[in-house]
C-alpha cells in the first residue's frame, strides 16, 4: 500500500511530495491536468501565438476555438479552469464561458491552473514573509481571528522555503536581490522623505523566487518580461522543480489526467481511499474510474478545487455536508488580495517592458493601527508599463495606427505611420509607470465556494462562487487611491487611472452612502481561505499542522488554510506551511513508515 496520496501537484503538493519522497515514504500524486512536459517549448509557443496574453494563455486546456476565436464552453472540458477572459460584462455570469458559476454580487477575479505545477506556473515569484500582526489580527486590532501558530513557529520553515524556492532579496536570502529598475529608482527619488497617513514611504527590493545568479542548476534572470505567465529560461521557480526532484527519489509517482471525485471514508472515520476518474483528451468524458488507497492523504488542490472535492465527497449519504465539514467552514471565507491599479505617465523615460515584471515595492504601509478600521496594502511597482491595466504596448500602438484613444494617449485621434509613429510610441511607452495596491481582504463567511448544478465535461458539479468586498476592504481601496495620487504627484507624473466603465462587473462603490466613489478591482491570483486552520474544531477545518480535526489521516494544504488574507502574497507562507506539514506527516502520522498515529 502507498504511504501517502497527494491530490494536486502545485506549490504545496509538490513540496510535500519532495519532502516525503526524500524521507523514504512512497507517494502517489494525482494531478487533474496534464503531467510534466520534457521542455516548455509547447507552452512558449502557445503563449507567443495567443491573441490574448492572459495568465492562462500558455497552458492547456484551450481557452478559445482555434478557427473561430470563440470561447470554448468549459462545461465541455474534463479539467477546465477559470480565465480572466470570462470576466467581461456579459460573460462573467454565463457558465458557457465562465468555469466558475458566479453568483456575485461581484465576480471573483482570480484564476488558477490545472496541470502539473498548478498556479505556480504563472505566478510572479513574489516571496514575502508575514508580519507578526498578520497572525494576530484579533489580539492586536480586535478584527477577525488569530492564527493558531506564531511567526516564531514559522521562522525556520520560512528559511527552508526560501532555500527550496530559491529566493533573491536584500538581506539573509539564498541570493542577492535583482538590481532595481529605472522605474523603481524614479519612484524612490520622488517619495524619499515623504509619508502617507503618518507612515514613511520606503522603496525596497521585493524578495522573489527568481534567480539572480545560477541556482539549483537553473540560470539567472535575463529580463524577458514574461514572468506571468511563463519564464522562458526557467530562472523563476515553479513547482515542476520540486516535482522533478521528488520523482528522482524513486519514491514518488505522478499520475496525470486523473480528477479526484470523492474522498472515501472507512467506518471508523479515517480516510481509506481517493476515488478518481481518468481521461485522455481535453473533452470527451472519463475513460475509467479507479480508487487509490494509502495510509495518509493530502489534498493540495487549491483554494477552490479542494473545497469542491470535500463537498463532492458524500460517501453514499454518510457525509451529506461533505468530508471534514463538521464545522460548516468548508468553502467559506473565500479571499483574495483584490488589487487597486493606478497608472501614470512620468516626466522622464522609465523604460519599462524590460526585466522582471516587478523588482521593488513599498511595504511600509502594510501595518498600523488603521487596521482596526480599514484594510492594509502593499504597493508593487510595475516594470511592465501599462500592460496590466490596459493591455499595452498593443493598445497604445493600435491607438496611433488606427486613430483611436483607448489608452488616453492619443486625444487628437491622429493616425500615424513611419517615423512619426515611432516617435509617438517611443515617447509614450517609455514613460509609462504602473502601481498595484494589493489590499487586505476581510474573511467573510458569506464569501464561499459551494457546488453548482452546472456540470463539467466529466459530469461533476462545478464550483459555485459567492463573492463581495466588505466595507473594511473597500475602505482600504479608498486609502490606496489616495496613496497612488500622492505618489504620482510627488513624481510630477500625469495620472491616467481610468474610472470604471459603465457595466464593468468589477466596479464597486466605496465610502459613505450617497457620497461613495466608484472604483474597480482586479484579481491578484491569490485564492485564500475556504478551509481555514484554527484552534477550535467548531470554527475551523484543520489544526496548525493542516490536519483535519475529523479525520486523523487527512491533511489539507495550501493558502486555503489561511484564517486571514494577511498583507503578503501567500506563496512563501503556504510553502513554509507545506514543509512543516510534511515533517508532521513523516514524524507523527507515519512514525514507523507503516501505520498512522492516533490522535
Amino acid at each position: 500500500m502507498t504511504d501517502v496520496i497527494i491530490v494536486g501537484a502545485g506549490v504545496a503538493g509538490a513540496l510535500v511530495a519532495k519532502s516525503l519522497g526524500e524521507a523514504g515514504l512512497t507517494v502517489l500524486v494525482l494531478e487533474a491536468g496534464e503531467g510534466l512536459a520534457q521542455t516548455n517549448a509547447a507552452y512558449l509557443e502557445r503563449f507567443f501565438t495567443a491573441q490574448a496574453k492572459v495568465p492562462e494563455s500558455a497552458y492547456p486546456p484551450d481557452l478559445v476555438e482555434a478557427k473561430t476565436g470563440a470561447p470554448i464552453d468549459p462545461g465541455s472540458q474534463n479539467a477546465a479552469r477559470p480565465t480572466v477572459l470570462s470576466l467581461g460584462a456579459q460573460s462573467w455570469r454565463d457558465p458557457r464561458e465562465s468555469y466558475l458559476v458566479q453568483n456575485g454580487p461581484l465576480p471573483f477575479g482570480s484564476t488558477y491552473e490545472r496541470l502539473a505545477g498548478g498556479s505556480g506556473r504563472h505566478w510572479l515569484g513574489t516571496s514575502l514573509r508575514l508580519l507578526p500582526s498578520d497572525l494576530r489580527m484579533a489580539s492586536t486590532f480586535g478584527r477577525f481571528t488569530d492564527w493558531p501558530l506564531s511567526l516564531g513557529e514559522l521562522e525556520p520553515w520560512y528559511t527552508k522555503a526560501e532555500s527550496e524556492l530559491g529566493v533573491c532579496g536584500e538581506g539573509a536570502y539564498p541570493m542577492p536581490a535583482i538590481p532595481a529598475s529605472l522605474a523603481d529608482a524614479h519612484v524612490a527619488r520622488a517619495v524619499g522623505g515623504l509619508s502617507f497617513d503618518g507612515f514613511p514611504l520606503h522603496v525596497t527590493p521585493t524578495p522573489a523566487a527568481r534567480n539572480s545568479r545560477a541556482y539549483q542548476g537553473r540560470p539567472p534572470c535575463q529580463g524577458n518580461a514574461s514572468c506571468i505567465p511563463i519564464c522562458p529560461i526557467g530562472a523563476k521557480y515553479d513547482p515542476t522543480v520540486a516535482l522533478r526532484a521528488a520523482m528522482q527519489t524513486g519514491n514518488v509517482e505522478l499520475r496525470s489526467k486523473c480528477v479526484a471525485t470523492q474522498i472515501v471514508l472507512a467506518e471508523d472515520g479515517s480516510v481509506e481511499a481517493v476515488e478518481y476518474v481518468r481521461y485522455e483528451h481535453q473533452s470527451g468524458g472519463p475513460t475509467a474510474t479507479e480508487r487509490a488507497r494509502a495510509r495518509v492523504f493530502v489534498i493540495a488542490a487549491h483554494g477552490i478545487e479542494t473545497p469542491r472535492l470535500l463537498l463532492l465527497s458524500k460517501n453514499a449519504g454518510r457525509t451529506p455536508a461533505g468530508v471534514a465539514n463538521g464545522s460548516d467552514q468548508v468553502g467559506r471565507n473565500l479571499m483574495d488580495h483584490p488589487i487597486y491599479l493606478a497608472w501614470a505617465l512620468a516626466k522622464q523615460p522609465v523604460f519599462g517592458y524590460r526585466g522582471p515584471l516587478s523588482t521593488s515595492g513599498i511595504e511600509s504601509l502594510r501595518d498600523g493601527a488603521f487596521r482596526s478600521s480599514r484594510g492594509a496594502f502593499r504597493i508593487e511597482i510595475g516594470n511592465d508599463g501599462w500592460s496590466f491595466p490596459i493591455g499595452d504596448p498593443e493598445t497604445t500602438t493600435l491607438d496611433f495606427v488606427l486613430g483611436l484613444n483607448a489608452s488616453g494617449l492619443n486625444p487628437s485621434r491622429a493616425r500615424l505611420c513611419g517615423t512619426a509613429l515611432a516617435a509617438a510610441l517611443n515617447d509614450a511607452l517609455t514613460r509609462q509607470i504602473r502601481l498595484a495596491f494589493l489590499v487586505e481582504q476581510s474573511p467573510d463567511a458569506a464569501n464561499r465556494v459551494t457546488l453548482s448544478t452546472v456540470r463539467d465535461g466529466l459530469g461533476l458539479a462545478r464550483p459555485q462562487i459567492a463573492y463581495d468586498l466588505s466595507d473594511y476592504t473597500r475602505a482600504g481601496f479608498l486609502a490606496a487611491k489616495r496613496a497612488a495620487s500622492a505618489i504620482f504627484s510627488a513624481m510630477g507624473a500625469k495620472e491616467f487611472t481610468a474610472a470604471p466603465a459603465a457595466g464593468d462587473p468589477s466596479a464597486f462603490t466605496a465610502g459613505a452612502s450617497g457620497r461613495g466613489e466608484r472604483l474597480r478591482f482586479f484579481g491578484a491570483g491569490h485564492v485564500i481561505g475556504t478551509y481555514r486552520m484554527g484552534s477550535d474544531p467548531k470554527r475551523c477545518v484543520v489544526d496548525a499542522n493542516q490536519r483535519s480535526w475529523e479525520h486523523h489521516n487527512l491533511f489539507l494544504v495550501g493558502s486555503g488554510t489561511f484564517p486571514t488574507s494577511t498583507t503578503a502574497n501567500p506563496t512563501l507562507t503556504l510553502a513554509a506551511l507545506a514543509l512543516r506539514t510534511a515533517r508532521a506527516i513523516a514524524t507523527e502520522a507515519l512514525p514507523t513508515g507503516n501505520a498512522p498515529a492516533t490522535r
